[in-house]
């Protein structure tokens, strides 16, 4: 008899992990038909992660947790098997959105009011850059609030949107990106490991590693060699014009931080109401750099330069906002060096990628942002784009540390 009862509670507790861990209800997503990328999450294998991490670190299954506080877990938002994130056509870079399904209003009203979201009205509630609309029973999330109206209009009426199957999609690592083009769809895997995030796409023809332990020698703060295409790519973020009305077919940039002495001159008046001249000295960050534009008609590109004001009476290039700098044309194009004091190019690889190097003078750059976000920053070692054919690979590489990326901050 105790057998029995053994080994029905071992299955109970084995359907109960399938069910918890494994088992997907629906796979199926709805997605704008406008949408150019999305970031899918397996959240179960993110769930599978955390309990596997966790169960090999037990310093931190005790630690206290804020009382009477309501997680997002339950939150009265329904957690889907896929998390989706997505970004819509001809909206800005930094606007992304995603969807939940509400099960509970009233918890999850409780929840904002205590994560102190500032209700707007027209149930709109906003906390710095996140904005909520809650439309029925989903709510939106984004960056944003720009394309709320247009996600209403796509994602709530199927002829609007598109469905697709979610788990044929993320097939390797935690979740997947894809990316609609002109030119058709990719599909990138996004890889959590101890201390690094992979994205790439499936093909395991390239193997960037010789060309970041080349770059790692280096003590620039970013190191960057692009061909056209790429160029196409990033300035069609900023500038859609760039790349065509340029003609500029590749770019080569070596950036190093110093930490300079800036002085600062303010005037006032004595009790004799003479004007008296006062100095102070500040710390800043300053970038010493040069930057090659290689261009097929570098009078195209010297013409473009100046219908955007970009070239000033002093021969600077003013759409860097590091000054002073001297901009010199040559048989090729352009280079651009800083002039208080010039570096020259560090490598000369031919091969497509951008390497930001982490550097301490980085933070004290960044002083809006939250003790939480400078730590998960001074956390990176690095950050590695490469392409090469058709190969695609973004790697954020984090200072090694005891516990894994899941469990940190």
């Amino acid at each position: 008899m105790k057998k029995k009862l053994f080994a029905f509670v071992i299955l109970l507790f084995a359907g109960m992990m399938y069910f918890v861990f494994y088992h997907k209800q629906n796979t199926k997503i709805f997605s704008p038909k406008e949408a150019d990328a999305i970031i899918l999450v397996d959240t179960k294998k993110l769930t599978r992660e955390y309990v596997y991490s966790l169960a090999g670190h037990p310093s931190l299954w005790f630690e206290s947790k804020r009382k009477n506080k309501i997680s997002f877990r339950k939150s009265g938002v329904k957690i889907p098997d896929f998390l989706q994130i997505f970004h819509l056509k001809s909206s800005k870079f930094s606007n992304w959105y995603s969807v939940f399904e509400l099960e509970d209003k009233k918890t999850f009203l409780l929840f904002l009011k205590q994560q102190k979201f500032t209700d707007l009205g027209n149930q709109m509630f906003r906390k710095d850059q996140v904005y909520i609309k809650i439309l029925g029973r989903n709510c939106i999330v984004g960056s944003s609030s720009d394309d709320f109206e247009r996600i209403n209009n796509q994602l709530f009426h199927s002829s609007q949107a598109n469905l697709f199957d979610a788990d044929a999609l993320v097939t390797n690592g935690l979740g997947s990106i894809i990316l609609n083009t002109k030119k058709g769809s990719h599909n990138l895997s996004v890889e959590l490991r101890h201390d690094e995030i992979e994205i790439r796409n499936q093909s395991d023809s390239y193997d960037p590693s010789p060309v970041i332990s080349k770059l790692l020698k280096t003590d620039s703060f970013l190191e960057t060699e692009l061909d056209a295409e790429n160029i196409k790519n990033f300035s069609s973020i900023f500038d859609k014009t760039f790349a065509d009305s340029s003609s500029v077919n590749e770019i080569k940039a070596s950036v190093h931080l110093e930490e300079v002495n800036d002085t600062i001159i303010t005037y006032s008046y004595d009790d004799n109401f003479n004007e008296v001249e006062k100095k102070t000295f500040q710390k800043i960050i300053q970038p010493n750099y040069i930057i090659d534009f290689q261009s097929l008609n570098p009078e195209k590109a010297k013409l473009y330069f100046h219908n955007k004001k970009w070239i000033n009476a002093q021969n600077q290039f003013t759409a860097i906002p590091f000054q002073p700098n001297l901009i010199t044309q040559n048989s090729k194009g352009f280079e651009i060096k800083s002039t208080r004091k010039p570096v020259q190019q560090s490598f000369n690889l031919n091969e497509n990628y951008i390497f930001v190097k982490n550097n301490p003078l980085l933070l004290s750059f960044l002083k809006t942002l939250s003790p939480k976000e400078k730590k998960i920053i001074s956390d990176i070692d690095y950050i590695f784009y490469g392409n090469r054919d058709q190969d695609y690979c973004l790697k954020v590489q984090f200072k090694k540390d005891d516990l894994p990326l899941i469990l940190r901050w």
